[in-house]
């Protein structure tokens, strides 16, 4: 039955997507993000995005509506950085390998541009934000309440075959995803919707604790004190984050506590110096490759040259180091200037969108998308999630809104908050 609903679901979308192409873009961020196919045993091994993105494309060629070519500083960077890479996959050292993931960052990357350029409206990014937040709070909700059922005794997992499949990885996505829900709060009327959204925040953030995920801790110790600096009333908002921090770390067990323990002591941590070795790895590999080593470079043959210890062989577990050793000193640049651009316009929606109550709802976005990027920067100094989708879901609502506050795009839609009115 529930192979029929989901395939069911997913026709629909496609048929849908034919007609008007966003739709589409809501349902290949929902397949990409999500992965709902993988709890399919008839679905799971079918080409699902592709068929999604394929129906996307149909819409595309079939609809009316125009689209929206532009360049901004987000753009631009992007388009660089997915060029720089087109550059330096044919001085990879493993190219096979590198070609498939190649493959498959630029299928993200190049339907974030057609999502650019497809949508446009409010109703678009609230659809949108409604997609990310439900995708993954999927996994928070699921995942807290096996933590709280059973103590935090065990880790919480991501989806298998994901880019979140590990529990680093899902606790950084989980980070992420609490300031987009809580966007969604702020710009959601009813009582109940309110409290369920809120129950969906505390249990995505206890997922996170249960990933027992150290660089996921950290992020969400940055993502609270920015969220508590932006606040109006600092003393109730401080207060508040104590006693829910308090209230799920003291609900963790010993286990929990003595891992998270280590990052004083991480110089003693055998973890946390193969993360440093990998590292130099990177480093050393960049500065005598001015194209980097291509994707997949965590190998002991590569180690073996430009490690500090060749025996330690570790992923670098560390968007910086993961691209710089890939891509070399100019890609980790385009990388960084890329993200540099995405929050400087995210702040520019939080100032500027306050100005008007019409636009409050862009401050509140630029607010929060700056906040779940402060998570992705400081709990990605430790995880490899360069290329996942989420942050450049982040700049498609930031560029998006920046547009329309801008009244560079006549919204013509109109502004429904919820996404089932959206597809109505």
């Amino acid at each position: 039955m529930r192979d029929v609903i989901l395939a069911a679901v997913l026709l629909w979308l496609m048929i849908k997507a034919m007609r008007q192409p966003w739709i589409g873009i809501m349902g290949w961020t929902w397949v990409s993000v999500m992965n709902p196919h993988s709890f399919s045993w008839a679905l799971h091994t079918l080409p699902v995005a592709a068929a999604m993105a394929g129906s996307t494309f149909i819409g595309i060629l079939a609809s009316k509506e125009k689209l929206n070519y532009f360049a901004t500083s987000e753009t631009t960077v992007l388009m660089l950085f997915m060029l720089w890479m087109c550059i330096t996959l044919p001085f990879s050292f493993f190219f096979d390998k590198s070609f498939d993931l190649w493959v498959r960052v630029m299928k993200i990357d190049f339907m974030i541009l057609v999502a650019l350029a497809v949508l446009y409206s409010r109703r678009h990014i609230m659809a949108l934000t409604w997609v990310l937040a439900g995708s993954l709070g999927f996994y928070g909700v699921k995942g807290g309440i096996f933590t709280l059922a059973t103590g935090g005794s065990y880790r919480v997992w991501g989806p298998s075959g994901s880019y979140i499949d590990g529990n680093n990885e899902v606790a950084l996505a989980l980070v992420m995803t609490i300031p987009l829900i809580r966007f969604l709060q702020l710009n959601t009327p009813g009582k109940w919707m309110h409290r369920g959204l809120s129950a969906a925040m505390l249990l995505c953030a206890a997922s996170a604790l249960g990933s027992q995920s150290r660089g996921a801790l950290v992020a969400i110790a940055a993502m609270a004190l920015l969220m508590w600096w932006r606040g109006n009333k600092k003393f109730q908002m401080g207060l508040i984050f104590v006693v829910l921090g308090v209230a799920l770390i003291t609900f963790m067990p010993d286990t929990w506590t003595e891992r998270m323990s280590t990052i004083k002591t991480y110089d003693q941590d055998s973890s946390a110096g193969g993360r440093i070795n990998a590292w130099w790895m990177a480093f050393n590999l960049a500065t005598h490759n001015f194209f980097g080593g291509g994707f997949m470079v965590s190998t002991s043959s590569l180690f073996a040259l430009y490690a500090p210890d060749p025996l330690d062989v570790h992923a670098a577990h560390s968007i910086y180091f993961m691209v710089l050793g890939e891509h070399g000193f100019v890609g980790l640049f385009l990388f960084l200037l890329l993200w540099f651009f995405v929050w400087r316009s995210a702040g520019r929606l939080y100032r500027d969108g306050r100005k008007k109550p019409e636009t409050q709802w862009m401050s509140d976005l630029g607010a929060m998308c700056q906040v779940s990027l402060v998570g992705y920067l400081v709990g990605g100094a430790f995880l490899s999630l360069s290329y996942y989708d989420l942050p450049y879901n982040i700049l498609i609502l930031v560029v998006l809104t920046c547009r329309l506050m801008d009244g560079k795009v006549k919204d013509t839609a109109p502004a429904t908050p919820a996404l089932t009115a959206s597809l109505a």
